[in-house]
Parts: C-alpha cells; sequence; structure tokens
C-alpha cells in the first residue's frame, strides 16, 4: 500500500474508532433508537470509503502490475481475488 494512502486510511479508521466509541456510549446511555441506528449508518458509510480507497489503491498497483507482467497465472489470481472481495463487500 502506498504510504498516502496508508496515512490516509488509518487517519479515517482512527476517527471511525471514535464513532464507534461514542456509539457505545450512546447504547449505554439508553439514546433513542434512530439516534443509534443514524451513526451506525454514518460509521458504515465511513468503513465503506476506506473500502474503496484501498481497493482503488490495490487495483492501481497490485493489479496493474499483474496486467503489465505478462503472467497470466498472476493476472487471473488478481482478477479472481478482486471479483471476490467486491461480492463479498456487496453482502
Amino acid at each position: 500500500m502506498r504510504e498516502e494512502i496508508k496515512t490516509s486510511c488509518l487517519k479515517r479508521l482512527k476517527r471511525i474508532e471514535g464513532q464507534v466509541r461514542g456509539l457505545a456510549g450512546m447504547v449505554e446511555d439508553d439514546r433513542y433508537c434512530i439516534d443509534v441506528v443514524t451513526q451506525i449508518a454514518a460509521a458504515r458509510a465511513a468503513l465503506r470509503r476506506v473500502e474503496e480507497e484501498v481497493l482503488r489503491d490495490h487495483v492501481a498497483h497490485c493489479v496493474e502490475h499483474a496486467i503489465s507482467s505478462g503472467d497470466k497465472a498472476d493476472q487471473r489470481r488478481k482478477i479472481t481475488e478482486l471479483m471476490d472481495v467486491i461480492g463479498r463487500a456487496d453482502r
């Protein structure tokens, strides 16, 4: 993973960690259910953005490298991995 992507993802993940701690506090404090669900949706959206950033970096480097290498087995492996992870992400 490129250093700037790593830094960006870590920054986002630390923010998400704070969101999740805040959610735990909301549940402990018996906050209004809709407020809790709204914050859960915000945390999930933030995680999706991190996931997209990591996948974009993976395609730009690992998959692109496999394609330019000419190694058919590595190309198939990288494409299969990518399709598998995209399939799991939608669940």
